[in-house]
């Protein structure tokens, strides 16, 4: 495992880094603070340029790789993680909470320190043969995103969908990347037997803010060109306006709707920003830096929704919140939907009766 990354400035600039800082796992014992005492080289330029970091990358071996929930709120019991920590470096993720268990920040070291299930494969092919396995639609981008750069090189993703594909095995994907094209192939003739499904997520229109609010990702303009280029091969695809942050992407809701519509998406959702554990400071910080004379009123705005909290992770409202502005963004979600003809046509869930085991031949399934 490599060492953690040095503990950045609380609210210093990283050059295409989201967190603006290195903040402590909630689990650890020990907080450090930046300090002026007064000792700082007076020769140091107040507009020197943003510290960099390098993405280390590390190949571990998984011991599982089917990961199973029974929430309620979430329309898939099943998903697959191919990446633990995301280079996308989105500074509103809701899993950057998850690097503080293997002893490393939720901040730059969620963005900066990526681990690769490099069996993942291999895994999945053996908990997909168990005979006790029952088949349900797998979520691919449940956490961290599948197509995140790393993929690029390791292609762990399409290994893992080599595997579904070979088993008839129904999958959904969510990402915020276009490299999600470079598996139409896979993908399509999937989607052509009701086996395969894609959304895309974007959360505002504004190249300028996505640079600062989602770094590495896909800049919004290429979100929306991945859509129409996945219809045109026949995927169906939906669009996730995920998350809505008052006061800063909200305004773009319905644009966003409009022109994913436009490019051929047939279902919508959305999702409230969400601050569990140490995404709460560190979004706190990311507001400080990049837009310090709002960043009270968004975290007002924020506990407004959230019964005077930073977060409510209540079954059911954890994706919504509560309170006036919380039902006015859901009704000014539901007037475009219905305005655009979201929906219209859907087929249901995926098809589960075409799935065979790994290596299960014709004669296999006669046993």
């Amino acid at each position: 495992m490599p060492l953690k990354t040095t503990r950045g400035d609380r609210g210093a600039p990283t050059k295409g880094r989201g967190a603006p800082s290195n903040r402590e796992g909630r689990f650890e014992a020990w907080t450090r603070e930046p300090v002026d005492d007064g000792w700082a080289r007076e020769d140091v330029s107040e507009e020197a340029p943003p510290r960099q970091l390098d993405t280390v990358v590390t190949r571990e071996t998984a011991k599982s790789i089917i990961a199973r929930n029974d929430s309620p709120d979430i329309p898939f019991d099943q998903s697959i993680n191919p990446y633990r920590g995301c280079e996308h470096g989105c500074s509103y993720c809701y899993a950057r909470p998850s690097h503080a268990y293997l002893g490393l920040s939720p901040g730059l070291d969620f963005e900066t320190r990526i681990f690769a299930k490099t069996n993942a494969a291999a895994l999945l092919r053996e908990e997909l043969a168990a005979p006790g396995y029952r088949c349900s639609s797998i979520a691919l981008g449940a956490n961290t995103d599948p197509y995140q750069p790393a993929e690029r090189e390791l292609g762990i993703t399409r290994s893992i969908l080599e595997v579904l594909v070979e088993c008839d095995h129904p999958f959904t994907i969510v990402t915020k990347s276009a490299l999600v094209e470079r598996d139409i192939d896979l993908i399509a003739p999937m989607a052509a037997r009701n086996l395969a499904r894609a959304y895309v997520s974007i959360t505002n229109l504004d190249a300028g803010l996505a640079r600062k609010l989602e770094p590495r990702a896909a800049a919004p303009y290429r979100r929306l060109e991945t859509i129409k280029r996945l219809v045109a091969a026949g995927v169906p695809c939906g669009v996730l306006v995920a998350p809505v942050i008052p006061f800063v992407t909200d305004r773009d809701l319905e644009g966003i709707l409009a022109r994913a519509r436009e490019a051929g998406a047939t279902e919508a959702g959305y999702i409230l920003l969400r601050l569990p554990h140490e995404v709460a400071p560190l979004f706190k910080e990311w507001l400080a830096t990049h837009y310090p004379l709002k960043g009270e009123h968004v975290t007002s705005l924020v506990r407004k929704m959230r019964g005077g909290k930073d977060y409510d992770s209540t079954f059911g409202v954890r994706h919504r919140g509560t309170g006036n502005l919380a039902e006015l963004i859901a009704r000014r979600f539901e007037l475009a939907r219905e305005r655009l003809g979201f929906d219209a046509g859907r087929r249901g869930g995926l098809d589960t009766t075409r799935f065979r085991p790994p290596g299960a031949g014709p004669q296999m399934r006669l046993f």
